[in-house]
């Protein structure tokens, strides 16, 4: 597994520490981590994505909507994106 995916198993991993109290809190919203770190909480995807490219570029970073259900790239999409990293 690439170094991008491990560190992106991290940060799923801190969101799902958090994520109960997100959905208490904010569901629908969008939740911004990195570093394992909740950076912040956005009303749509694109204000979250706009902070993550500028504060961290390229990433990897998590973005995902409070509540939802968990997405599962496939694996030829995954291979793809760590690929063009290098």
């Amino acid at each position: 597994m690439g170094t991008a995916m491990i560190e992106l198993d991290r940060e799923i991993a801190a969101y799902e520490t958090m994520r109960a109290d997100l959905e208490n809190r904010r569901l629908g919203e969008w939740v911004l981590v990195c570093k394992e770190k909740l950076i912040g909480v956005y009303p749509t995807f694109d204000d979250a994505a706009q902070v993550a490219v500028r504060e961290f570029g390229r990433g990897p970073y998590l973005i995902r909507q409070i509540g939802a259900p968990p997405f599962t790239m496939p694996a030829s999409v995954a291979f793809d994106l760590y690929h063009a990293q290098r």
